[in-house]
């Protein structure tokens, strides 16, 4: 199994815009990402650092859904 990959808060942003997510506003050191999919709402912060960290990476694969696999497909 492949290793978490060493990513970006920019790259992670280009990777989710490809599943529909919609960068709305920057608070703060944040972008925020929103999806409506069969009428939920997803609202994603994600930091726009250099490097994200292990867990926050871990935690945004979680929130939308999907595995490293997919993430790095998407990468």
């Amino acid at each position: 199994m492949p290793k978490l990959p060493i990513v970006s808060g920019i790259k992670i942003v280009k990777a989710l815009s490809k599943l529909d997510f919609e960068h709305i506003r920057t608070s703060g050191s944040h972008m925020i990402l929103t999806r409506t999919k069969n009428g939920m709402k997803i609202t994603i912060p994600v930091p726009n650092h250099k490097t994200l960290a292990k867990g926050t990476l871990k935690s945004i694969m979680k929130q939308v859904g999907i595995n490293l696999e997919e993430l790095l497909e998407l990468l």
